[in-house]
This record gives C-alpha cells, sequence and structure tokens, in this order.
C-alpha cells in the first residue's frame, strides 16, 4: 500500500519541492577525461581494450572447435548420430583443428590394443588358463596331418 502511495505521490512532492534538491550540473567532460586521459591515450586504450576482445573471442572459438572435434571423434567411434552444431563449430574455426595431442596418443593406443583384440589370437588371449603356445603347437599339428592326409586322398 504505502508503494502506491510513494508512487502516486512522490514525483508531485518533488516538484514542489523546486530549488531545494541538490542537482548534479552536468558537464561537458568527455569520457576521455572522466578516466583523467588524453583524447590520444583513451583512444589507444579502447583500441587495445578491442584487440584483446578479439583475441579472447578467437581463443575462445578454437576452443569451442576443439571440444566439437573431441565430441565428433567420440560420435564416430561409438557409432551416434552427428550434431550439425560440431560441425559448423568445426567449421568456423578454419578446419585448422585438431584433437588435443594426449587425446590423440590415448586413441592411439586404444586403437593398438582394440586391432590386437578383434583378432582371433587377441580373443583367445582373453580367455582364462590358455597356453597360446600349446594351442599355436596344436594347430600346426592338425595342419600337416591335413595336408599329410590330403596328399594320401585319391580324389585330390
Amino acid at each position: 500500500m504505502a508503494f502506491m502511495v510513494k508512487q502516486m505521490v512522490g514525483g508531485h512532492v518533488k516538484n514542489l519541492t523546486g530549488g531545494l534538491t541538490e542537482e548534479k550540473p552536468e558537464g561537458d567532460k568527455s569520457e576521455a577525461a572522466a578516466a583523467g586521459m588524453t583524447q590520444e591515450e583513451f583512444e589507444q586504450y579502447q583500441q587495445q581494450l578491442e584487440e584483446e576482445k578479439q583475441e579472447r573471442d578467437a581463443s575462445f572459438a578454437q576452443k569451442k572447435a576443439e571440444r566439437a572435434t573431441v565430441r565428433s571423434h567420440f560420435r564416430d567411434k561409438y557409432r551416434l548420430p552427428k550434431n550439425e552444431l560440431d560441425e559448423t563449430q568445426i567449421q568456423q574455426a578454419g578446419d585448422d583443428v585438431q584433437l588435443p595431442t594426449e587425446l590423440a596418443k590415448m586413441i592411439a593406443d586404444d586403437n593398438k590394443e582394440e586391432e590386437s583384440k578383434t583378432s582371433v589370437l587377441g580373443q583367445l588371449t582373453n580367455i582364462q588358463n590358455v597356453d597360446m603356445d600349446q594351442l599355436k603347437d596344436k594347430a600346426q599339428a592338425t595342419l600337416e596331418d591335413l595336408k599329410q592326409s590330403a596328399e594320401k586322398c585319391n580324389l585330390m
């Protein structure tokens, strides 16, 4: 209620007081003078601020593109749908974006491990209590037996 009264009457009361309130005179000071600099120093300062802002923006865009590259890599790896926003961020950075070196090393190591695991021998090493040397010897012996039996076969 007090708010309503103050809002309705407040403007009229200010008009009635007239010259009792102090009004700050508006000077003809420019922004440079207000900051305590000459006009030339102020322009240089503004230019420096603009350059720093552009550098920050470029760095930020580069970081965003790197993150988008990492996300797109994992989308490819796990066969997830692609995101158009990531693609546009990478293109805006000028396609100069690469995976961070530490991540690239980790990915290379993972790829080597996956390649070894995808082979038959790699899968067999995951099975416990398997002697690989013995298994290889048995496979070679079986192969030699098959060759000998094939030589004895009349049809071949």
